[in-house]
């Protein structure tokens, strides 16, 4: 059976069209996931919900002289390996129960980050369901390229 260029044409052009359709729908869920659980205001404050940033935004803020707090959320064993200076310690199993007594501004600059970036996602998803309205999470130390201390 031979097809008429025409119908061949048709064929090709719902074709890229499908293809089109499933990028757009693989862009948008992958814009979609960058965001944590944010839900940017007008002035782009964040309330029940937190941002993620890169470490080089964190870096930023840590330089732009605003109040902040660097919360590193690993094991007591990784931070002496090795932290940000500046760095509080509150370990994600132990945050739940410390953080009402040690982050009680909950509208202070939090800055989270653990090893890879899981642990620092689920904990600023927890603070920020706390009612902590300016939690960023920016990943893990193995992804900073800045200063560290051990001490």
């Amino acid at each position: 059976m031979i097809m008429s260029v025409q119908v061949r044409r048709s064929i090709k052009v719902r074709a890229l069209l499908a293809l089109f359709a499933a990028a757009l729908v693989l862009l948008s869920a992958c814009s979609a996931s960058n965001q944590g659980n944010a839900t940017d205001t007008k002035e782009g404050a964040v309330t029940g919900a937190y941002q993620k940033m890169s470490p080089a935004e964190a870096k930023a803020v840590m330089e732009g002289g605003g109040p902040f707090i660097v919360l590193d959320v690993r094991s007591a064993d990784e931070f002496a390996q090795g932290h940000i200076p500046g760095a509080v310690l509150i370990p994600d199993n132990e945050l739940a129960a410390r953080a009402e007594a040690e982050l009680p501004s909950k509208d202070e600059t939090i800055l989270v980050y653990c090893r890879s970036g899981r642990r620092s996602a689920a904990a600023a998803e927890m603070l920020a369901g706390r009612g902590y309205t300016q939690v960023f999470d920016f990943g893990g130390i193995a992804d900073w390229p800045y200063e560290t201390v051990t001490d």
